[in-house]
């Protein structure tokens, strides 16, 4: 190969809970797939084609800390569960999607919902709202091989020991095989790609000194400190 002109950007990886890492290709994120949430941003709950959104991998941060981002006045916590694949394809059959799947872990799509709802409103692309720096906290991830694939359980996010957040994966509109199955109809999956799952009702504000504590049952907890 020959000699790249700049430094090779570094890689992004996750944590795993046996102390190994997961190499990150590409982000994934679905839209409202959560009927709470859906009603509770002012879209109808009942079951559409599933939408999706980028972050970029360097977006996902496994420090326990998020910058409170520039630019922003209103960023809003969504606590979500995330699906790492080994490997992917086009065209993926319903039934075989979960055989991609590497491990789930949970996670936050963190969203400067003003610059958001800007982009929104002049009909522009959100990512100005989603895919700014260090606005995917992220858990360890843990495999298949341990925890299986959790179709139900708990989902919910503590603000300060405040309550926001509560539903359960059961309540997911478009479920994980779903997702996987519709995104390799637009897209050649590989093993690397993150999924972010949604999130439920109950999305609001944080501001810099908060403390988050996400968790997800059956797969793990984690905190993460507003600075």
């Amino acid at each position: 190969m020959p000699d790249p002109v700049i430094p090779l950007p570094k890689p992004t990886v996750i944590p795993t809970a046996d102390g190994d890492v997961f190499p990150v290709r590409r982000v994934y994120c679905i839209g409202r797939n959560y009927a709470a949430h859906a009603i509770e941003m002012g879209h109808d709950p009942n079951r559409e084609p599933p939408f999706f959104f980028q972050k970029n991998p360097d977006n996902l941060d496994p420090s326990g800390q998020f910058p409170y981002p520039a630019r922003s006045a209103d960023v809003h916590h969504e606590v979500e569960l995330l699906v790492a694949l080994k490997s992917g394809g086009t065209n993926i059959p319903l039934d075989q999607a979960l055989d991609h799947v590497w491990g789930y872990g949970v996670a936050l799509d963190m969203t400067r919902r003003d610059l958001q709802g800007e982009a929104k409103k002049a009909g522009r692309p959100w990512e100005i709202g989603k895919a700014f720096e260090r606005s995917a906290p992220v858990g360890v991830l843990r495999p298949v091989a341990e925890i299986g694939h959790p179709d139900q359980g708990r989902i919910a996010l503590s603000v300060n020991g405040e309550l926001r957040q509560e539903g359960d994966l059961n309540q997911m509109i478009w479920k994980v095989p779903e997702m996987i199955s519709y995104l390799s109809d637009y897209f050649e999956l590989g093993a690397g790609d993150v999924i972010l799952s949604g999130t439920p009702a109950g999305v609001g504000p944080v501001a810099k000194g908060d403390k988050m504590d996400a968790l997800v049952e059956g797969i793990g907890s984690m905190a993460v400190q507003v600075i």
